[in-house]
């Protein structure tokens, strides 16, 4: 049975692999993560203050270690929905969210298919800030301390990572660079 800090951390394992599986899009490299993120916060948790919140404060170290991790190889290429036998990128889908597709009708298993695909394809820093306040439920605040940006950097990113979520969806190729106007007369 673990007490204390090593309690504390055992609680937000599971919040912390969703997040981990989410960016990186394959289970072994989110366990890898995780295990990275849960090894730097024991040999830092000196610096972690009780008063604080260490749900926070470790998605902050998950998220720098990621990016570390993303400085040292090359970007993943981008997986396309154009052929039957190719695979989407499984990064969205949690253990609890594969067996909501399992038990799901066929388009409902395809839109999860499209959404991972979707996410995908997301700038990554439009993707983390996207996961931390829709998937997290991390507030603009949170996430900005999390991630060590300002509050209106957090904001403009959700709201790019949104139209350009809805535009994927919708089935387009990539989001607008600008808004067309049409004239009407």
């Amino acid at each position: 049975m673990l007490s204390g800090f090593g309690a504390q951390l055992a609680e937000h394992i599971p919040r912390l692999r969703r997040y981990a599986r989410a960016l990186t899009g394959e289970r072994s490299a989110a366990d890898d993560l995780v295990q990275d993120a849960l090894e730097r916060a024991c040999n830092k948790r000196h610096l972690w203050r009780r008063d604080s919140d260490l749900r926070a404060w470790l998605l902050s170290i998950m998220h720098n270690v990621f990016v570390n991790q993303l400085r040292g190889r090359r970007p993943p290429p981008v997986l396309s929905l154009a052929g039957e036998g190719e695979q989407a990128w499984a990064g969205f889908a949690s253990e609890s969210t594969s067996e909501l597709a399992t038990h799901s009708t066929p388009a409902d298993r395809l839109t999860i298919r499209d959404l991972d695909a979707a996410l995908a394809r997301l700038p990554d820093e439009q993707r983390e800030v996207l996961l931390l306040v829709a998937l997290e439920q991390l507030s603009y605040e949170e996430t900005a301390k999390t991630l060590g940006i300002p509050i209106g950097t957090v904001m403009s990113r959700l709201s790019r990572a949104r139209e350009r979520l809805r535009v994927l969806m919708a089935g387009g190729g990539s989001a607008p660079a600008a808004t067309t106007l049409r004239v009407v007369r």
